[in-house]
C-alpha cells in the first residue's frame, strides 16, 4: 500500500509518502541536500516488503513547505517527530543520507526514545565549514534560480565517481533535475542549518544502535568522517561501499545489503 500525504509540522506542510504493511516496523528515509524523496525509490521498493517505509521531502525541498529564513537541525529534527506523531508511530528505524544522516545523529542525541536504530550514510558529525555553507547560502539567496542551475551543473562531481557519471548518465541527469528544481530559499535555509551544525562533542551520548555507511570515494563526507563517528558512538558499525556521496544511487546493492544486515540484527 502506498499513499502520499501532507503532514503539518510547526503549522507547515511536509510532503510524505508511506509504503508497505501498516503493521510492520516503521523505517524512515531522509534525503540529502538538494534532492527529494524520489532519491529513495529503489530502497522503498525493496524495504517496503518488510517495513512500513516513510519517505519525506525535507523542509525547503520538493513538495514540502519552503518556510522563510534560516533553518536549524532542531527544526529539521522536530519535523521528523511531527511526521511520526501524525502517523501514530511511536518508534522508527531511521536512515538518512548526508544532511538526512545528520538529522539521524540529531535524533540519536535529542530524541532517542523515538528511534529504534539510525543509519547515518555519507554524513559526518560536522559537514563542511561554516564559511563554506554561509557563502553558498548567500549566493543562492542572491542569484536565486540561476544559482540552483549552477549547482545542478556542478553536482555530479560532488555526488558521483567519474566512472559512474560516464556509465549511468540517466541517473545523473535525474539527480541534477532534483537540485535544479529546489526552491532557492529552502536550499539556503538548509545551508544555514548545516553552517551551525556540529555534534562532534555530543555523539558519544548516542545509545541507539547505529550504522555508519561511508562511500570509499566520497569527497564530501569521507571515510575518515565515518571512522570518527564509529569511534565516538558506542557500538556503532561502519560499512564502506564503493561509491561517492550518493551511495544509495551509485552502489544500491552494497548499500541495501549493509542496511538489510543491520536492520535484521
Amino acid at each position: 500500500m502506498s499513499n502520499e500525504q501532507f503532514i503539518a509540522a510547526e503549522g507547515c506542510n511536509l510532503r510524505v509518502r508511506v509504503e508497505g504493511p501498516q503493521d510492520a516496523p516503521a523505517l524512515v528515509f531522509s534525503n540529502s541536500l538538494g534532492t527529494t524523496l524520489e532519491m529513495w525509490d529503489a530502497q522503498a521498493a525493496k524495504f517496503s516488503k518488510d517495513f512500513r517505509v516513510v519517505r519525506y521531502d525535507t523542509r525547503g525541498h520538493g513538495g514540502s513547505v519552503v518556510s522563510p529564513g534560516a533553518y536549524s537541525f532542531d527544526l529539521l529534527g522536530a519535523d521528523v517527530i511531527a511526521i511520526l506523531d501524525a502517523l501514530k508511530i511511536e518508534r522508527a528505524h531511521f536512515c538518512g543520507i548526508s544532511m538526512g544522516g545528520f538529522i539521524g545523529l540529531w535524533l540519536g542525541v535529542n530524541a532517542a526514545s523515538r528511534v529504534r536504530s539510525i543509519a547515518v550514510c555519507n554524513s559526518a558529525a560536522k559537514i563542511g565549514t561554516a564559511d563554506g555553507w554561509n557563502t553558498r547560502s548567500a549566493m543562492v539567496r542572491e542569484k536565486g534560480v540561476a544559482a540552483m542551475r549552477e549547482l545542478a551543473d556542478s553536482s555530479p562531481s560532488r555526488w558521483f565517481t567519474e566512472a559512474f557519471i560516464a556509465a549511468q548518465p540517466a541517473v545523473v541527469q535525474r539527480s541534477q533535475s532534483w537540485i535544479a528544481n529546489v526552491d532557492p530559499q529552502g536550499y539556503a535555509g538548509c545551508c544555514d542549518a548545516l553552517a551551525g551544525a556540529d555534534l562532534r562533542d555530543r555523539i558519544a551520548s548516542i545509545t541507539t544502535p547505529t550504522l555508519i555507511v561511508a562511500g570509499s570515494a566520497d569527497p564530501v563526507t569521507t571515510v575518515a568522517d565515518g571512522q570518527f563517528m564509529q569511534q565516538h558512538i558506542p557500538g556503532a558499525q561502519l560499512a564502506e561501499v564503493p561509491a561517492s556521496h550518493l551511495s544509495n544511487l551509485e552502489a544500491p546493492q552494497a548499500f541495501d545489503n549493509a542496511l538489510s544486515q543491520f536492520l535484521r540484527a
